[in-house]
This record gives C-alpha cells, sequence and structure tokens, in this order.
C-alpha cells in the first residue's frame, strides 16, 4: 500500500507534530506500507508571521497535484491545516479521493491567545476542512469530546508515544545547578504559558529547553532562568534525567509527547488539571495535576521517580503506528467498496458546495 502523508509541519522543525509524523513514517514498512512525505521541501516559501523560523510551502494546486500524481498513493492523510493541507484536500476533493485527516494542535485556543478572534470562528474553519475526510484522528478522549461539541464527525483515536530506548532513568548528571532543577521543554511561545513557569517562586533553578518567538523577551524577563535553546537526541534525553521536577505550564496542548518523555526519564511532571496532563497522566502517580502550579511543582518533588517509567512503558510508538495505519487501511478498504462517483462531476460539486467526496482513485 502506498501512503502519501502531507504536512505543513516537518523539519526543521521540533515538535510534536514532525515528531509523530517522523514515527509514522519510519514505522510504514511494518505495515506493508511505502510511505511518502508531501511537505514544503521542494516549493518556495516564506515565514510563518509572528513566528519566522517555520517556513510555509508558497505551492499551487497544480504543483501540489503533480507531487501527488509522481508517487501514485493509494491513500492520502493530511496531518496540518495549512497551505499544504488545504492545497492537498483541494487536490483530493476534485479527484474524488478519499483522505484522512489529524487534528494536532488546538488553533482556536492558540489564535486567541495572540489576537482578539472568538474561537467559535476558528472552530467554524477547522470544520469546514476537516468534514470531508473518511477520519479525523485525534490523540485522547478529551480531544475527541471537545471536537465531537464543535459538531465534528466521524473521529478516529490515534495515541503517541515514547522512544524508551532513548528516554529512560540515568546515573550521571549533566545539569551542574543548584537543586532542586525545575525543566521545562517545547517550543517557547506565547500559546505555552511559560511565563506561569517563569514567574514562580521556586528553591533551586528552572531551566528551559526549546527556541521559539518569545525566547528574547523571556531571556530579558527571567535573567536567573537558564535558557539551554533547542536540544535533541542524548543530549535533550540526559537533561530530563538530570532534572528533578518536569514543569509542564501549556493549557492548550492536545497531548504533548514531551511528558511521556520526561515520565520515561523517571522525572515527575507538575501541571494544570487541563486535557493533556490529565489524559497522560490519569490513573497515575507519575505527576501532579494542581490549579496552583507552584504547589503542584513542590508536590511533584516528593513522587517516586519510578512510577514516569512504568506509565511511559504503555505507550510505544509501535502501538501509536498500528492504529495510524489501521485507520488508514480502513478508510481506503471503505472507499473500495463504496458506488463508483457520480459522472457529472460539476453538477455533483455545484450540489454539493463544491466539496464532493468519493472513491479513492489512484492517478498511477
Amino acid at each position: 500500500m502506498r501512503v502519501l502523508i502531507a504536512t505543513d509541519a516537518w523539519r526543521p522543525q521540533i515538535n510534536g507534530v514532525v515528531r509523530s509524523l517522523e514515527r509514522m513514517f519510519e514505522a510504514a514498512p511494518d505495515f506493508g506500507v511505502t510511505a511518502q512525505m508531501l511537505t514544503p521541501e521542494g516549493f518556495r516559501q516564506v515565514g510563518l508571521p509572528s513566528y519566522p523560523d517555520i517556513r510555509i510551502a508558497l505551492a499551487s494546486q497544480q504543483q501540489v497535484a503533480r507531487r501527488i500524481a509522481e508517487f501514485g498513493p493509494d491513500h492520502i492523510h493530511i496531518a496540518t491545516e495549512g497551505p499544504i493541507g488545504w492545497l492537498t484536500r483541494a487536490v483530493c476533493l476534485a479527484q474524488k479521493r478519499t483522505f484522512t485527516t489529524s487534528y494536532h494542535t488546538r488553533f482556536p485556543q492558540y489564535v486567541a491567545a495572540r489576537w482578539p478572534i472568538p474561537e467559535s470562528w476558528s472552530y467554524r474553519f477547522l470544520r469546514r476542512f476537516h468534514a470531508p475526510a473518511a477520519g479525523v484522528m485525534v490523540s485522547t478522549a478529551t480531544v475527541e469530546a471537545e471536537l465531537r461539541d464543535h459538531g465534528f464527525e466521524h473521529i478516529l483515536r490515534w495515541g503517541r508515544g515514547v522512544d524508551l530506548s532513548l528516554f529512560h532513568p540515568r546515573a550521571a548528571s549533566v545539569l551542574d545547578l543548584p537543586r532542586p532543577i525545575f525543566l521545562s521543554v517545547g517550543r517557547v511561545a506565547v500559546e505555552k504559558n511559560l511565563e506561569a513557569f517563569l514567574s514562580l517562586r521556586l528553591p533551586g533553578s528552572k531551566v528551559v529547553v526549546g527556541d521559539g518567538p518569545a525566547l528574547a523577551d523571556l531571556k530579558r524577563a527571567f535573567p536567573e532562568a537558564h535558557f539551554l535553546g533547542s536540544r535533541e537526541g542524548e543530549e535533550l534525553a540526559a537533561i530530563y534525567a538530570s532534572s528533578d521536577v518536569f514543569v509542564f505550564p501549556s493549557l492548550t496542548d492536545t497531548f504533548g509527547i514531551v511528558l511521556l518523555e520526561a515520565a520515561a526519564s523517571g522525572l515527575p511532571v507538575a501541571a494544570f488539571p487541563v486535557q493533556g496532563p490529565s489524559d497522560v497522566f490519569a490513573g497515575s502517580n507519575a505527576a501532579v495535576l494542581h490549579e496552583d502550579l507552584r504547589q503542584a511543582a513542590l508536590s511533584a518533588l516528593r513522587l517516586s521517580r519510578e512510577a514516569g517509567p512504568e506509565l511511559a512503558a504503555r505507550h510505544s510508538w509501535q502501538s501509536s503506528a498500528e492504529q495510524f495505519y489501521g485507520h488508514i487501511r480502513r478508510a481506503a478498504q471503505g472507499a473500495a467498496t463504496r458506488p463508483a462517483p457520480v459522472q457529472n462531476v460539476t453538477a455533483f460539486a455545484s450540489a454539493r458546495g463544491g466539496e464532493a467526496n468519493g472513491r479513492a482513485r489512484s492517478p498511477a
């Protein structure tokens, strides 16, 4: 089976979406799949407003259609709602291809944090994007319930994982700082609510790993904190294991892969009792979730470092990929058993407001 994964989020970006898609791409052969990524690479690009380090594609529908035809996929999965996502969606609708999508980012809340735009407007925009999909993949039960409340349909569960061979407890420390060490990892941007962490009165040291548009401002506002920039691989894993508490101040993440990385590293977690942390740590003793983030951070110091690895062991990338490609196969099989699409494409599209969808057909 040939699967094309279309995404606006890709290297050199470092975030949960990219990590998840990289893992799905790497796991494809295990499930009898030949996967190819359709990303901004190879197109003219421009920096995203307020996120200049994130490059988005300036492509045409014809260019995207050409890339799709060259690969000849049996199924297309659209991972993001950016230009690549919208153009791929347009090609799928024009060619009457069945496709799936995924919902990674709570854009309504992100947008509202930056501009005075009602969340209902953003949800209407996102609902229109995902409506023609055979399935919309989400990471947790909380996200599923939230989207259903906003009129989304055909929702499928796709969990996330953690690399236990990389993230695990370690005896040696790579951080020579006053203890306890409170760590936060992720994109340094306003929607991550890092100020809530950095403004806490806590003993020891505060460490932030990550880069983003808010980095310079936060460095000026909190000179006592230690900003280490972007770190990956063994270097990042060693920083996790060298810390004492992982503080996750975000109020808007749909999941937070960094939560599993911290837990796998034996790092107790402190967070607000919101979706993401509540889903990941339900019924676990690996985290303290409290409306008072300072209290949560101090209480987390008393947690056992053994609970996190036990929790993380239940979240493998292999099981995540099994869910992902299972949904895709069922969507493709469902498309193959549907009646042939209406021949009068113009009339059919007009009746459906230009967004008709039908049985998937490979251009190959």
